[in-house]
């Protein structure tokens, strides 16, 4: 109560434009910062190494591989005339990916306090400080990479630190800001700001590069960021209630849809996790499965994919960039149309949540399958590797209104921690994938390495659709009350979720979603 704001009078900014779709636009724009800075060092160490002398130290390994595989290795392509300048550093391959797997490991470890600090305190600034964090380390980082790639690590480890909190973070957002109804439009234009971001960055990243050296990459991208800053500083709230800039008529549709008229929205004691049931839930493991094996091809595509195009199919850096970053922007188009589609389907009760979620997390593994799949058997044919990974790398932009909106849907007042549980799992294979395909293409660019690493991807995409099909539910679990509510929502004729059971609970604020 204490924390309700009055609506200004004359608020012509909360009149004209929505205050939870600048919210979600600001959200998308966070997303897209760390997203960015996160993979410009994938684009940009394609310049910083230098290839002659680690060409050179590889040398006797490349030898005894072309005994297996002299056909599976690509001539350069024809309009790739332009020599790739060597840079500074001479990192083998697992330093390489050491490098880059390291962000997970601070990634790893901040996501579930960070969740709990932004349910109990305010996810407003922890999503502040994230992008806050990872400015500063990007803007560090060529000092840093001169020093020693100690340093390098050491960099990379605080931008996953600051990173690990932004999913937690923006899931307490909209879970008190986003009516039901509209949950999966407004999760995926903040979630497919992670697409975003990795086209700016990856063009960015190559153009950068490529005109004015490696550093500028990290000065330039991490100096814009700073934009960001002051504006989510200024127009953003945890709550509509505590939120100014809203008209009086957006605060009572956003806070009546949601139950929470009168209050923070945000603030205030929540019920104690009930952990047992949390981890007995059928519903909650499908998630984990999917954010799981979900994240192994995503975090294939996002980190590895522009070493294939360069190592394997030989593009040049400029090219390397435009061709890796045209499929995350027809993925972000493609996130939207899909969401927007779902949530009228949804408006007209032509299909349930559980519906909607399945048939985005389907589209986004068995589209990206079969791609890689056919990837494996294409050779050398850069158009078809082309067109193959631009259908995957779009088709997974169904996970941003799929599984990844899920964890708000089965329990609103727990979403954030949801989230970071199964994102800290989910972050494994950002630690592993880097490192496994470093010891796979160690002294071995060629597509019958890469082949296998495909069809570890492959497999991690069938147990996803398996797990997620059977065990999947959109529909709010009792447990969400917390364990002091249950007798009451028994009393009122809610039946309690029985654990490992996918049957779907009706509450109130489930029949406001359909």
């Amino acid at each position: 109560m204490g924390d309700q704001a009055v609506p200004p009078k004359g608020n012509v900014l909360g009149s004209l434009v929505p205050a939870r779709y600048i919210l979600a636009v600001l959200g998308s724009i966070g997303m897209a910062i760390i997203y960015g800075l996160k993979v410009n060092l994938s684009v940009a160490m394609v310049a910083m190494l230098n290839h002659s002398a680690l060409a050179h130290s590889s040398a006797p390994v490349h030898e005894m591989t072309e005994m297996h595989s002299t056909e599976e290795v690509c001539g350069q392509s024809g309009n790739s005339t332009e020599a790739v300048e060597d840079g500074p550093f001479a990192w083998s391959e697992p330093l390489q990916g050491t490098i880059l797997s390291c962000y997970f490991w601070g990634y790893f470890v901040s996501q579930i306090p960070g969740a709990r600090i932004a349910e109990s305190l305010s996810a407003k600034w922890v999503m502040f400080f994230s992008v806050f964090i990872n400015v500063i380390c990007t803007l560090l980082t060529p000092v840093a990479a001169e020093l020693h790639y100690g340093a390098m690590i050491a960099m990379r480890i605080g931008e996953g630190i600051g990173g690990g909190v932004t999913f937690p973070a923006m899931h307490v957002m909209l879970a008190s800001w986003a009516p039901p109804n509209e949950r999966s439009v407004m999760s995926a234009i903040v979630y497919a700001g992670t697409a975003l971001g990795t086209v700016i960055s990856m063009l960015m990243a190559g153009v950068l590069a490529g005109s004015l050296g490696w550093e500028s990459v990290f000065y330039v991208m991490g100096g814009l960021s700073c934009i960001w800053l002051v504006l989510w500083v200024c127009l953003v709230q945890d709550s509509p209630n505590k939120q100014a800039l809203i008209s009086a008529e957006e605060r009572s549709f956003i806070t009546s849809s949601l139950g929470t008229e009168g209050g923070s929205g945000h603030g205030g004691p929540k019920p104690a996790i009930p952990w047992k049931k949390v981890f007995t839930s059928a519903p909650f493991y499908a998630i984990l499965i999917a954010h799981v094996c979900n994240n192994w091809g995503w975090y294939m595509l996002l980190i590895e994919l522009p070493f294939y195009m360069k190592q394997v199919l030989q593009f040049n850096i400029k090219e390397n960039a435009v061709v890796t970053a045209i499929p995350f922007l027809t993925m972000w188009f493609f996130s939207m149309a899909l969401s927007k589609t779902l949530d009228a389907l949804r408006a007209r009760k032509k299909i349930n949540t559980t519906i909607a979620r399945k048939t985005a997390t389907l589209i986004a593994s068995f589209i990206p399958m079969c791609c890689l799949l056919a990837l494996c058997y294409i050779g050398c044919n850069r158009g078809a590797a082309v067109a193959l990974m631009t259908i995957g790398i779009t088709s997974i932009g169904g996970m941003f209104c799929g599984f990844l909106s899920n964890h708000i849907d089965i329990a609103p007042n727990y979403a954030g921690t949801l989230m970071a549980i199964t994102n800290t799992a989910a972050t494994l294979p950002g630690i592993t994938v880097p490192i496994f395909v470093g010891q796979i293409t160690h002294g071995n660019q060629t597509i019958g390495a890469w082949r296998v690493i495909f069809f570890v991807t492959i497999g991690l995409y069938i147990i996803e659709m398996i797990g997620y099909t059977f065990l999947g539910s959109g529909e709010e679990q009792s447990w969400n009350k917390g364990d002091k509510t249950n007798n009451g929502a028994v009393e009122n004729g809610e039946a309690e979720a029985t654990p490992l059971n996918t049957k779907e609970t009706k509450t109130n604020y489930t029949n406001q979603e359909e």
